[in-house]
């Protein structure tokens, strides 16, 4: 594989990849994880696990913990588009009764 391929493939430039193809999981594993919103310094632990020699790099306790974390963030995001819409809906059905009994 020539090294442009490699860079289109890990999303990155040429220059950065003057190192080595067997970065290639490790650049894939960090651009997939901030694709998904994590921050760099969330994509550590993924990262030292795959140095570590695991085949994946989210099976580390580290890794474990930010996905858990991820995962708690994403639901509170999650929850308060959920709650505003409950009380618009609440606020909603009182108006419409409201206007009902005029």
């Amino acid at each position: 594989m020539r090294i442009g391929e490699l860079a289109a493939r890990a999303g990155t430039t040429t220059r950065t990849l003057r190192y080595c193809e067997c970065d290639l999981k490790l650049l894939e594993q960090i651009r997939t994880l901030q694709d998904f919103g994590f921050d760099l310094e969330e994509t550590r632990p993924f990262v030292e696990c795959l140095r570590a020699g695991h085949p994946e790099g989210d099976t580390c306790p580290a890794s474990l913990a930010v996905h858990r974390r991820k995962l708690d963030e994403l639901d509170a995001l999650i929850g308060q588009p959920a709650a505003v819409r409950e009380t618009v809906a609440r606020q909603l059905a009182r108006a419409e009764l409201a206007s009902r009994r005029r």
